[in-house]
């Protein structure tokens, strides 16, 4: 039986989940990004106390397919821009299809519908999140950043930075009142 796990705050580990899974008295096949395999199939009433118990660890367990599918897309996007040391190489699209082996066009086609938003918007959202993280902690200067996130040159970090934020990466940095959004949020 698959279980499909959203992660509400969005930066815990799978081993969390793992722990969570086990200590409840089951034992998982594998655990992976926002997925459970269980050897049995749970009734109703273990289902449910399972729900309430990953509710109570900040995790919802998710029924509706597109939903878990989202949800899907969404960790890999977070996974990838915010815990990743490097982005990939190839193109966006092909790394979420390849991750989760759909279809990009249908994977945006169902993102779009349940986010309300591309897939390519969610990325740049995130990607400035990153920005506005690694500008705080102070190690990197805009043009390692922008090599790091990918950019095809500082000028289009920072045009893209003021577009979604309304500040200048270098206003943004000096400004008193710098915040991040959550990446549960996002």
């Amino acid at each position: 039986m698959k279980l499909f796990i959203k992660d509400i705050a969005a930066l815990r580990t799978d081993s969390e989940v793992k722990t969570i899974v086990e200590n409840f008295g089951l034992q998982p096949l594998s655990v992976d990004i926002g997925e459970v395999e269980l050897k049995e199939t749970l009734s109703r009433q273990k289902y449910d106390a399972l729900k309430d118990i990953l509710r109570q660890h900040g995790f919802e367990l998710l029924s509706d397919r597109e939903r878990i599918l989202t949800e899907k897309i969404r960790n890999v996007i977070i996974e990838m821009i915010h815990f990743s040391d490097e982005l990939p190489i190839v193109k966006y699209s092909n790394y979420i299809s390849g991750k989760l082996k759909v279809n990009y066009t249908h994977l945006s086609k169902i993102f779009s519908r349940v986010k309300k938003t591309t897939i390519e918007h969610f990325i740049i959202l995130n990607k400035i999140e990153r920005v506005k993280q690694l500008l705080l902690y102070n190690e990197l200067s805009l043009s390692e950043i922008a090599m790091k996130l990918h950019y095809s040159s500082t000028a289009h970090l920072s045009a893209q930075f003021k577009k979604i934020t309304g500040f200048t990466p270098s206003v943004f940095k000096k400004s008193e009142y710098k915040t991040l959004i959550p990446v549960e949020f996002l």
